[in-house]
């Protein structure tokens, strides 16, 4: 009796008697069989309801954690139920999940491994396979997932877009900016897919939202409006840059254009001159206090030869200007922004005019960002850690394990180890 609660609790069987343990020497595999005690026999999986037996269903294994080299497994006797809810289905062991392969313990234990550590070094240690490693993650945030309420106090979220594989495959992710946990993430970047966010939401909580920051994408902007229509709406700072980085670097490829486009009677001249500007772009992406010294002889050179690309990078840096005073003097920084719609607008560069455009379309919610100080600071920290899972969790079947790895990983809701 003493050897049978001893190898209950060394394998985590909860609730259950040990009838028999046998050894394979040869195979290297502890089998131990039992059954499970009678107040926990005969209930549904889904409800926990005790119901009628249906059938003796089949015999079992589970696979359990390992005792050292020694691969072990739990068998018992797995009958089915007849639940008036749920229908005639496996009835639940209280050792583990239904429809798993493995012990509550086992699948702890991986869930635990997959957070953090590498992917090789969980499926060598624990002896599955990769993908098998993906089925535990999405089971064990399954049930993590529902042991609280994650929209409950939501305020101030950002919603972004992160590429998770080849194909433009994109999760939408939502983060709270009070607590900086991943909050809810989907496949899909589309206004369907975050309109499945506002439903779970619901219109109650949705109403308690105060700031929502994002980038200048529409298919955010018509849902947020719609769905939190009390909230402010703050568009991103980097986001806001980055399109005036973009829109240099179009004008430096039309530069480049032309001059290959100058090849008749001076082809040598012009194929110098596009190198040079192909090589130009970096000095005109990075900020001037961070250019080299090489970078700021570039920057010269386009001073002298291309003054309309150097104008376009003023523009840029001005644009950039805005939320650089947007940290000590938001007044500073709206009259900034004012003058540099103006500014753009004369330009006489197609590019920047339509750029002003965008930026006017987006103006109170760059004003927002300016008043609040939020951005989107918060959210591209956790989508670099999302690409790093995505590069961990490569050879996931889907984007369920990932996403459920990510949600253990930045979701506040670490695995634990088992009886820890």
């Amino acid at each position: 009796m003493r050897s049978a609660r001893v190898w209950a609790g060394v394998l985590g069987v909860e609730q259950a008697v040990v009838e028999d343990v046998e050894f394979d020497a040869a195979g290297s595999l502890l089998v131990v069989r039992v059954r499970v005690r009678k107040g926990a026999r005969q209930r549904c999986p889904h409800c926990g309801r005790r119901c009628p037996r249906y059938d003796a269903g089949v015999r079992r294994r589970w696979r359990a954690l390992d005792l050292g080299v020694v691969r072990a497994e739990v068998e018992a006797d797995a009958p089915r139920v007849s639940c008036p809810v749920h229908g005639v289905v496996v009835a639940a062991v209280p050792w583990a999940r239904h429809g798993a392969g493995h012990t509550r313990a086992f699948d702890a234990t991986v869930a635990w491994l997959a957070v953090h550590t590498a992917k090789s070094a969980v499926s060598q240690l624990m002896r599955v396979g990769w993908r098998t490693v993906g089925a535990i993650v999405a089971r064990v945030w399954a049930d993590t997932g529902g042991i609280e309420d994650r929209y409950d106090g939501l305020r101030r979220i950002g919603i972004d877009e992160v590429s998770y594989k080849k194909g433009h495959r994109y999760l939408t992710v939502v983060v709270d900016h009070d607590t900086g946990r991943l909050v809810w993430a989907a496949p899909g970047k589309s206004a369907a897919t975050l309109q499945a966010f506002f439903d779970l939401l619901g219109p109650d909580r949705a109403a308690k939202i105060t700031h929502v920051s994002a980038d200048g994408a529409d298919w955010i902007t018509t849902v947020v409006r719609r769905r939190c229509p009390n909230a402010v709406r703050c568009a991103d700072a980097f986001h806001v840059v980055a399109w005036a980085t973009d829109a240099v670097d179009r004008v430096r490829r039309q530069a480049w254009n032309e001059a290959t486009g100058r090849g008749a009677g001076r082809r040598g001249v012009a194929v110098g001159t596009a190198r040079q500007l192909k090589n130009t772009r970096w000095a005109l992406w990075k900020n001037p206090e961070n250019l080299t010294d090489a970078q700021q002889a570039k920057l010269a050179w386009i001073a002298k030869t291309h003054p309309r690309l150097h104008r376009a990078w003023a523009l840029k840096e001005g644009l950039r200007l805005v939320f650089t005073l947007a940290k000590t003097s938001p007044a500073a920084a709206v009259e900034a922004l004012d003058r540099w719609i103006g500014w753009a607008r004369r330009s006489r560069i197609d590019i920047f005019v339509d750029l002003q455009r965008r930026v006017v379309r987006h103006r109170d919610a760059i004003l927002a960002s300016i008043a609040h100080g939020l951005s989107n600071g918060r959210i591209e920290s956790v989508n670099a850690k999302i690409r790093l899972i995505t590069r961990m969790a490569f050879g996931f079947h889907s984007p369920d394990a990932l996403i459920a790895l990510a949600m253990l990983s930045l979701g506040g809701h670490r695995p634990q180890l088992p009886r820890k």
